[in-house]
């Protein structure tokens, strides 16, 4: 299995009810049924105000690296990080468990 961390920062400005945050929260949590790659899916919005920490999170695991590859160029999947790449950054961290 493949753990696929991501974390989200909000670029300067940017809000959690801006509509554009809204829509891509809401495609990246319908992505769990839209990817058949995705074995474990949850993300969320972080709940402490700490300076060093980031906004949104997904925590996900796949089979293999051809699985998270698939899952990477899903159509879904491309199209939620394309709404994420308007408004935020990201860090990424993938890994064998």
């Amino acid at each position: 299995m493949i753990r696929h961390l991501v974390l989200f920062k909000l670029n300067e400005g940017v809000q959690r009810d801006d509509e554009r945050v809204v829509a891509g929260v809401k495609a990246f949590q319908e992505l769990d049924g839209l990817v058949p790659e995705i074995e474990f899916w949850e993300c969320a919005w972080n709940i402490t105000d700490r300076p060093i920490a980031y906004d949104f999170a997904i925590n996900s695991a796949v089979a293999d690296a051809d699985a998270l590859k698939r899952y990477i160029e899903h159509p879904a999947h491309q199209a939620a990080a394309g709404q994420w790449r308007e408004f935020a950054t990201w860090v990424i961290a993938d890994y064998p468990f």
